[in-house]
């Protein structure tokens, strides 16, 4: 189980360097990323959530770039970090990604199948969900799919896994937070505490 990131290419971007141009996909962010990892896992964070006050309370954007980018990342309450939980059935090779609209910062919803929870679901388009099935639980890849693959595993075992994963979102808030400290220094808190929003913290 790993926390991973949705990326887009990143070419244009011009307000810190980022890692070279990738095809779209999945950062799994973890204390072990890389300086320009880092910096692009920030940009995303950022770039989802820049978007125009519109119907709402928050300031209007500031006219320099920089502020105007990391706007939505500074006002808005509530955050978007696109991506979630990607599990990986190392015996079988079968992997659930989550789906569509999925966030990290909804990451401890499957904590909540641990206690109990008859099920959470991850997004759409696929559809992934966690059931509680007594004491194990069932990761369907697309419950829209009647011969979508499954990953069975105990609760004992999402537990563990899910313990690794928090370690990996903490190791790279670190990270992030040397980032922007060294970066960012004039927005360096405020930036800080919205990455710990964003995943949830």
């Amino acid at each position: 189980m790993q926390p991973v990131l949705e990326i887009h290419r990143t070419d244009g971007f011009a307000l810190w360097p980022v890692a070279e141009a990738r095809p779209s996909g999945y950062l799994p962010l973890s204390g072990e990323l890389t300086t320009a990892e880092v910096a692009t896992a920030v940009m995303r964070i950022a770039e989802c959530n820049d978007l125009d006050p519109e119907h709402d309370d928050r300031p209007p954007r500031p006219a320099d770039p920089l502020g105007s980018f990391l706007h939505g990342l500074l006002t808005f309450e509530d955050l978007y970090a696109a991506g979630g939980m990607r599990v990986t059935d190392s015996s079988t090779g079968i992997t659930l990604l989550p789906g569509c609209c999925n966030g990290l910062e909804e990451w401890r919803a499957w904590r909540e199948v641990l206690r109990g929870s008859d099920y959470a679901s991850f997004g759409h388009d696929p559809d992934p969900i966690a059931e509680r099935v007594g004491d194990a639980v069932r990761l369907t890849v697309d419950a829209e799919r009647t011969d979508s693959p499954v990953i069975e595993l105990s609760v004992a075992e999402l537990g563990r896994l899910l313990d690794g994963a928090e370690r990996d979102l903490t190791g790279f808030l670190a990270l992030a937070e040397k980032w922007v400290s060294e970066n960012l220094p004039d927005r360096s808190a405020p930036v800080t505490a919205a990455l710990v929003r964003a995943l949830d913290l």
